[in-house]
């Protein structure tokens, strides 16, 4: 617990920025409710107009959560990705996972597009969509684990990651050629994110795989403080290389993969929150990083939230072009700022 200590009016005080921002982003929406009757719903009493209790709770509820998963497992799966490979520019998508998810969504929309009726309607719905983007995470996974048991050298795997993606991408490409407008739309529109289309159950079995991978990150964080210095230091603090590769990648891809199919590709957040929890706690210990870049990832989602969707107006916009508007600068303000990153 020591490592904590110095740092816990820190998290004291992120924790209640936390709250506060997750507070403002509920009682903002196109839909004008009364802060008396915002807090009389979300504490549980109720109000008298029906359609804002349905709009707090089946809505704004969800998708304040979803937005906060999303951060949280795109911002550790970041972490990990830049430690592994001890790059400040990897993040959470260098192993090719979310163009796996893509290539499924794509497989579902524009190949459904194929059929007619009631069939390619069903293939396009979107706990369909949801399904197919997570086989097609766990298709890719499956190759990258088992690339990584034959392969040693991690700027190998790194490159085979990103040769992963650029075929899944190619796919892609061929199926837009050939698909038709209405469905190249459909997957255009996937593509640009979204957290406000979770029900209840999907948020559910988003949560469940949020802690299965944030659980493999736990496990790994001595490894990974091991692996600032190299693997040849890690080994020789005992440290079994091979299987907390396995762990690490394990981990991100899980995290990875959740986030993509259930809110589509978001950008940025991954790359950008660790820089900016390194800098703010100047401290390259994972046991401190783990956690608050899960709080920060969490807020960034649900600050860009609350702008994407324009406070009292019936105008929402992509949250994939938020979270790139206040990423890009945001990794750009820190290397100006400080030139060599913590790691």
């Amino acid at each position: 617990m020591k490592p904590f200590r110095k740092y816990r009016f820190t998290f004291t005080g992120i924790g209640l920025l936390f709250i506060l921002i997750f507070l403002v982003n509920l009682s903002l929406g196109s839909v004008h409710i009364p802060l008396p009757a915002f807090f009389d719903i979300f504490l549980g009493s109720g109000s008298d107009n029906e359609s804002w209790n349905y709009i707090v709770l089946n809505y704004r509820l969800p998708k304040a959560i979803t937005a906060v998963l999303v951060g949280a497992c795109l911002s550790i799966s970041g972490l990990l990705m830049q430690t592994f490979f001890r790059n400040p520019l990897a993040g959470p998508f260098v192993l090719g996972i979310s163009s796996g998810a893509s290539l499924g969504v794509a497989l579902i929309i524009m190949g459904g597009g194929l059929l007619s009726g009631v069939a390619g309607s069903i293939l396009t719905d979107d706990i369909t969509i949801a399904l197919a983007a997570s086989a097609g995470s766990l298709l890719v996974l499956s190759a990258v684990l088992l690339v990584a048991f034959r392969v040693r050298d991690t700027m190998a795997l790194l490159i085979i990651g990103l040769m992963f993606s650029s075929l899944t991408s190619a796919v892609v490409g061929i199926l837009a050629y050939f698909t038709r407008m209405e469905k190249l739309q459909q997957y255009i529109f996937w593509s640009y994110g979204s957290l406000g289309d979770l029900s209840w159950s999907q948020l559910l079995f988003f949560s469940i795989f949020t802690l299965l991978g944030t659980f493999f990150a736990i496990i790994v964080i001595k490894q990974l403080n091991a692996l600032l210095l190299g693997e040849n230091y890690a080994r020789s603090m005992g440290v079994n290389v091979k299987r907390s590769r396995f762990q690490i990648i394990l981990a991100a891809s899980i995290l990875t993969g959740a986030a993509t199919a259930y809110a589509g590709p978001i950008a940025f957040v991954g790359l950008a929150v660790p820089h900016l929890t390194r800098q703010l706690f100047n401290t390259s210990n994972h046991k401190i990083l783990l956690p608050a870049v899960m709080l920060f990832g969490g807020m960034l989602m649900l600050i860009c939230d609350s702008i994407a969707q324009w406070p009292f107006s019936e105008v929402a916009l992509p949250i994939n072009a938020i979270t790139s508007i206040v990423g890009a600068p945001v990794v750009i303000w820190l290397l100006v700022r400080k030139r060599k990153m913590i790691f």
